[in-house]
């Protein structure tokens, strides 16, 4: 069916649309910490899968590595106690990509810990 004249395709083409347009993200953390690398590493992961994404970091206090899409929370280090699986983010992502509501992550893999 496709090719037959007066047929038109309604979606837009790829390069029109981005993956993740109009979500934004903002990452608080700790650079004393250490954190930096932590978000530069999440922040490549989702730039990968979202390429249209807007991600931005901040400097935070003592041991944050917070997480807001669109301006909600949707993960905190200091309520978790660790740094969010980059799946758990994705999803969260592409909820926020539909419009669906927001749930806040409560997964969290442990912070490294050097013995």
């Amino acid at each position: 069916m496709s090719g037959e004249p007066g047929q038109t395709s309604v979606a837009p083409p790829p390069e029109e649309v981005e993956p993740g347009s109009g979500v934004r993200i903002m990452v608080e953390y700790c650079e004393p910490c250490g954190f930096e690398a932590t978000y530069l590493e999440l922040a490549s992961a989702v730039k990968e899968q979202y390429p249209g994404i807007e991600i931005e970091s901040r400097l935070g206090g003592t041991g944050a590595f917070e997480i807001e899409i669109n301006g909600q929370l949707v993960f905190s280090k200091l309520e978790n106690g660790g740094f969010p699986y980059e799946k758990d983010l994705i999803e969260a992502i592409r909820r926020a990509s539909r419009g669906e509501p927001l749930e806040k992550i409560t997964n969290s893999r442990p912070p490294c810990a050097i013995l």
